[in-house]
């Protein structure tokens, strides 16, 4: 979750990254925004690994559920279109 000043804007952390120089390089020949770019790609991994991670901790309900519908009927099978 994002965190957010009193305005409702994200707060913001200076950072030091080391990345590769010619990326950097050609991030800002193009007009690349770094540090938006860098935010996006890392709100992306964090919803990748906590969607990992939340099916990793519910694997054995997972798999509990999977059985139970392999062996019985779906409560709204019936209304199934496909």
């Amino acid at each position: 979750m994002t965190r957010h000043d009193r305005e409702g804007f994200a707060t913001r952390k200076a950072t030091n990254l080391s990345l590769d120089a010619g990326l950097v390089t050609d991030a800002r020949d193009l007009g690349i925004n770094l540090s938006r770019t860098c935010e996006d790609a890392l709100r992306k991994e964090i919803a990748a690994e906590r969607g990992r991670r939340w099916q990793e901790e519910n694997k054995e309900a997972i798999a509990a559920w999977n059985l139970w519908a392999e062996n019985n009927e779906l409560p709204l099978d019936k209304y199934r279109q496909f």
